[in-house]
């Protein structure tokens, strides 16, 4: 292990301005194997707990991070550059995912018993959900607390400790995660620990042999950090963005629709990995649709003061992806309804809403991740979903109808990880609902009862209550009586 106190340091700035927020190490290999093996030697006490003390210790730091919301959100508005409100309703999702982790854990992962056959009555099963060890976390500047606690939460109530490796772009709030972690529950201090840097950091926490990686980020970088995974199988789950649609039919209600849609592409500066980015409305109702999204999107104005809709994009380089859809989606024949190239001042960037762009066009396939959306016509539900579904991401989607049961028979067509019917992002704010997509928006699921299990591997138990009438795991047993076994089962199974 690499001796890496003499590290580098990075400066964190505010997206707004590009003021200096503050200074942080560049932790290398041997800071970060120190991190693990500080946390590994934390996480057998904390799994030798009984569930009921873990979920009073996790209640307890979800109780100080409430005490000192308005500080959270500080931090996480100073170093993305979202509206204070917007990131105190971060903090206020993420403490109702926590809440529900803890209260949950031990109901889920508890040893359960379960049936046994006929040939095996002679024997009780149970399973149980074991915790992992130490778990990595990779989290997005995005949302840099909802997002990477989605694992870090769930991971720590299912009994292990973790190590997260927060985006260089917004590291101070995972520092003060772990500080008041540790003020919530000084006798497991530790337990949670963060390690600062670029993606050199990251690639040192996949190699640092800690029992599974939680990963948020681009697909791309998604594949690198995975191989490295590859080499000692240590287990991966991946989040990596989407493309998600919207599907509108002819008798959903347009201005519930129309809402939704702007406030799913345009808050934080469309840079939602759920965010609305496609939207598929059959022909009668297109233009109607149109003219009302194109009318709220005009209303908003991006900044930095309070009245602002929304902040700057918080990773530069977005500007540029941004800008190349939007003028590539016009080259190619689009219209702009709202907005349009003249929208796109860094570091903000107004609303741009498009329609009629071609399906092959960048702005269609690639994640935008800015405040860009493309509404286009289609001729019925059947061609709606077959848009919605052709995107090699496979994320979150909405369907808007009528009939909130049409709707739902809508939404069970299509490829996403997480439907929302009459709304968007609904998924989002219910605990108990499995997070994740597939194709190249990753694998594995966070949040929910899958989100548990998710960091735990399963143990398989049986006791053998009684000696079995015919011992078939004996070669002490006569063939003629294994022959009767055998022909029972033919017989059994054959009339079942």
């Amino acid at each position: 292990m690499t001796d890496d106190t003499a590290t580098a340091t990075f400066t964190t700035r505010a997206p707004a301005t590009g003021e200096r927020i503050a200074e942080h190490p560049v932790d290398g290999p041997g800071r970060v194997g120190g991190a693990v093996a500080r946390a590994r030697e934390a996480q057998r006490s904390w799994a030798a707990l009984p569930a009921a003390r873990r979920r009073a210790h996790l209640l307890r730091w979800k109780r100080e991070i409430a005490a000192e919301l308005e500080t959270v959100a500080r931090a996480i508005s100073e170093e993305t550059g979202k509206p204070a409100g917007d990131a105190a309703l971060e903090v206020v999702l993420t403490l109702e995912h926590l809440a529900w982790a803890a209260r949950n854990a031990e109901r889920v992962l508890r040893r359960r018993k379960v049936g046994t056959g006929v040939f095996t009555v002679h024997q009780r099963a149970t399973l149980a959900h074991r915790p992992l060890g130490v778990i990595g976390v990779i989290g997005p500047w995005n949302y840099p607390l909802y997002t990477p606690m989605g694992s870090v939460a769930y991971a720590l109530a299912a009994g292990n400790a973790v190590v997260l490796k927060p985006s260089e772009l917004t590291p101070g709030t995972g520092l003060l995660m772990s500080r008041l972690f540790d003020a919530a529950v000084p006798a497991h201090a530790g337990l949670l620990t963060v390690v600062t840097g670029p993606g050199s950091t990251g690639d040192a926490l996949a190699r640092s042999g800690v029992d599974k990686l939680a990963f948020t980020g681009s697909p791309g970088t998604a594949r690198k950090v995975m191989a490295v995974c590859a080499e000692t199988l240590t287990p991966f789950l991946a989040e990596c963005g989407g493309k998600d649609a919207v599907i509108v039919t002819a008798d959903a209600d347009l201005d519930a629709a129309a809402g939704a849609i702007v406030w799913g592409a345009f808050s934080n500066a469309g840079q939602t990995c759920a965010g609305v980015e496609r939207v598929y409305a059959v022909r009668e109702i297109h233009a109607a649709l149109c003219e009302r999204v194109a009318e709220r999107a005009g209303r908003l104005r991006p900044g930095a003061g309070a009245e602002a809709a929304y902040g700057p994009m918080t990773l530069p380089g977005q500007v540029d992806v941004v800008e190349r859809h939007v003028a590539g989606a016009l080259e190619a024949g689009a219209r702009a309804v709202a907005g349009g190239p003249e929208s796109v001042r860094a570091p903000f960037i107004a609303p741009v809403v498009l329609t009629g762009v071609p399906e092959d066009a960048a702005a269609m396939t690639e994640e935008t991740f800015g405040p860009v959306v493309a509404v286009n016509a289609v001729s019925g539900v059947d061609e709606a979903v077959e848009r919605a579904n052709a995107s090699r991401y496979a994320l979150g989607a909405a369907v808007f109808c009528g009939s909130g049961r049409s709707g739902a028979a809508i939404a069970a067509r299509l490829r996403a990880g997480a439907v929302s019917v009459n709304s968007v992002l609904g998924f989002a704010a219910v605990p108990a609902l499995p997070f994740g997509g597939s194709a190249d928006s990753g694998f594995g699921r966070v949040h929910g009862e899958e989100g548990l299990r998710a960091f735990t591997s399963a143990q398989s138990m049986t006791v053998q209550r009684f000696a079995p009438l015919i011992a078939l795991t004996s070669f002490e047993v006569p063939a003629a009586a294994r022959e009767r076994a055998v022909r029972l089962a033919r017989a059994l199974h054959r009339r079942r």
